[in-house]
C-alpha cells in the first residue's frame, strides 16, 4: 500500500464513521466497518467477547505495546454545514472519536507495512462505550492487555491548531464519581408547613453547604470540583412532598481528595437531614478514576512529535473524565492531545476536527509505537 493509498482510506472511512454515528454499545457499523478495512489490508483481529469494538495485531514476538481509539458517538442533534455530517438525528460524533478511530486504522495500516520490520506487537484497540463510560473496562476484561507493557491513547482538542501535539504528564483528566440523595421528610398541605417536615428545606441548606467542600475543606491550590446537575421534588404548587430528589457529581485528581470529597458529603447530607429531624438515602456511585501519565513515556511521546514536525504545547488539564484511566491502572501510559483545528468545544453540536489532522496522527502513531517497541520497552 502506498503513503497516498492509507491517507484516503483513513479520510474515507473518517468520512463514513462521522455521517454515521453510533452510541455506546450499539457501534455494530462501526465496528464492522473498521473490521473489513483491517481484513482487507491483511490485519489479523483477535477473537475477543466483545459485542462492538475490536482489538487488532500488528507485528510479532513477546515485545507487546498497545494504541487505543474510541469509537461511540453522542446523543447530540448535529449542527454543521458539513457535507459528511450526522444522517442519524439525535446523535453525533461530537467528541472526535470518529476522527480517533481513523487516526489508528491509519496506524495499523502503516504499521502492516513495516510489520516484518518491527521489534515486536502492536496490539491497536478499537474501544466502544468511551462515553458511557467505562467501555475500557470490557476491554480490560477480556485479558487481551495482561501481556502489554505500555499503552498510548490520543484525542482531538480543539484548544489546538491542526499540527500541534499536546502532552502532559501527571492527571491530566479527573476522577468522576456521581451521587444520588433523597432527602425525606412529611408531606402536608403548603398552607400549614409547620404540620410537615419540608425536605426542599433540607436539600436548599445541602445545595449551599456543599460547596464548602471545596472551599474550606480541600487544599486550596488542589482541582477538585462539586456541582449539583439534578433537583427533583413535588407534584404540584400548593402540596409539599415527602421527600426531593438530589443528584451531583464530584471531579478529583487525586486519591486523596476523591476520598475527602465523598467523606464530607456523606456527612453533611445526613446532618443538615437530621438537622431539619430529617432524612438522608445516600447513594454513591464510583466512576472512572482520573488519568495519570506516566513521566517517561510522557517526554518519550513528545520527542517523537517534534521528530515529526509537530509543535509541542503542554496540555491543559479538565474535570472532564476519560476511561482511558482504566488502562492506566493496569499498565504504564500516556494520553497524547492532537491538535485538530481551534473551533468550538467537544460535546458542542458545532464541533469539527479538521480532517487534514488525521493522517499526520496516524503516521506520528506509527513512529511512536514502533520507536517504543524498539527503545522503550524495558523502561523501569
Amino acid at each position: 500500500m502506498s503513503d497516498h493509498f492509507i491517507q484516503d482510506t483513513v479520510l474515507e472511512v473518517f468520512y463514513a464513521l462521522h455521517s454515521h454515528p453510533e452510541l455506546s454499545y450499539e457501534e455494530y457499523e462501526t465496528t464492522d466497518l473498521i473490521r473489513s478495512t483491517l481484513r482487507r489490508s491483511g490485519i489479523d483481529i483477535l477473537n475477543l467477547p466483545l459485542k462492538t469494538g475490536l482489538v487488532a495485531a500488528v507485528g510479532h514476538g513477546d515485545r507487546v505495546i498497545a494504541v487505543r481509539a474510541d469509537i461511540d458517538a453522542l446523543p447530540i442533534e448535529e449542527n454543521t454545514d458539513l457535507s459528511y455530517r450526522s444522517i442519524y438525528s439525535g446523535k453525533m460524533h461530537a467528541c472526535g472519536h470518529d476522527f480517533h478511530a481513523a487516526a489508528i486504522l491509519g496506524t495499523a495500516l502503516l504499521l502492516k507495512e513495516q510489520e516484518s520490520s518491527l521489534k515486536g506487537l502492536v496490539k491497536i484497540i478499537f474501544q466502544p462505550a468511551e462515553e458511557a463510560p467505562g467501555g475500557a473496562g470490557s476491554v480490560i476484561e477480556t485479558g487481551v492487555l495482561d501481556d502489554v507493557k505500555t499503552i498510548f491513547g490520543i484525542h482531538t482538542s480543539p484548544a489546538f491548531d491542526t499540527g500541534t501535539v499536546a502532552l502532559r504528564e501527571g492527571a491530566t483528566h479527573a476522577a468522576v464519581d456521581r451521587f444520588r440523595i433523597v432527602f425525606r421528610g412529611k408531606g402536608t398541605h403548603a398552607a400549614h408547613p409547620n404540620l410537615g417536615n419540608d425536605p426542599f428545606i433540607i436539600a436548599a441548606n445541602f445545595i449551599t453547604a456543599v460547596q464548602t467542600v471545596v472551599s474550606r475543606n480541600s487544599d486550596p491550590f488542589a482541582t477538585n470540583l462539586i456541582s449539583i446537575g439534578h433537583v427533583e421534588g413535588g407534584k404540584t404548587w400548593n402540596v409539599i412532598p415527602e421527600e426531593v430528589l438530589l443528584e451531583g457529581t464530584i471531579r478529583s485528581m487525586n486519591d486523596k481528595d476523591r476520598k475527602l470529597c465523598q467523606d464530607r458529603v456523606m456527612k453533611l447530607a445526613h446532618s443538615i437531614a437530621a438537622a431539619f429531624n430529617g432524612m438522608a438515602d445516600v447513594e454513591w456511585l464510583i466512576g472512572i478514576p482520573a488519568i495519570s501519565n506516566d513521566k517517561e513515556l510522557t517526554d518519550f511521546a513528545r520527542e517523537i512529535a517534534l521528530c515529526e514536525g509537530f509543535k509541542v504545547e503542554s496540555a491543559p488539564r479538565s474535570l472532564g473524565g476519560e476511561d482511558f484511566a482504566l488502562y492506566e491502572q493496569k499498565i504504564k501510559g500516556t494520553f497524547i492531545q492532537i491538535g485538530s483545528g481551534k473551533g468550538l468545544p467537544l460535546h458542542n453540536p458545532g464541533f469539527i476536527a479538521d480532517p487534514q489532522a488525521i493522517y499526520p496522527a496516524s503516521v506520528y502513531m506509527a513512529h511512536l509505537a514502533a520507536q517504543a517497541l524498539e527503545h522503550f520497552y524495558d523502561f523501569n
